[in-house]
């Protein structure tokens, strides 16, 4: 059985996608961690891509639904919404450190102020 052009596609842009996660990795712009996830994920992706029948079967009699892309669409909605509430994590964590940063940067700086003033007024 040969492969479908969308099968090609999808494995095509495994293989870019490794390797960009693998250079990003090299260069310090991704952690160990993430790249071990993003490589997980995309393992995942390059093993539908490449069995996409039988893996979207297997799917649909595990959910009960009808047809294998109906199984194959459920599943990717719900691994959307896993990375999009990562991203919501990471970003509120971000959000909160910044608040922090900003807050003892107001305090140092109002420090300093009162430093000057003190001088000039010996001055």
């Amino acid at each position: 059985m040969g492969m479908y052009v969308a099968q090609v596609i999808a494995l095509l842009a495994v293989v870019y996608i490794v390797v960009r996660l693998i250079n990003d990795y090299r260069r310090g712009r991704i952690e160990w961690a993430s790249l071990l996830s993003w490589l997980a994920i995309v393992a995942v992706f390059g093993i539908v891509a490449a069995f996409p029948l039988q893996i979207s079967n297997e799917i649909k009699n595990v959910l009960g639904l009808g047809r294998g892309l109906d199984a194959l669409i459920v599943v990717s909605i719900g691994l959307m919404f896993l990375l999009m509430f990562e991203l919501y994590v990471e970003v509120d964590r971000t959000k909160r450190e910044i608040t922090e940063l900003t807050r003892k940067i107001a305090i140092e700086l109002e420090e300093i102020n009162e430093r000057l003033e003190k001088l000039e007024k010996k001055l």
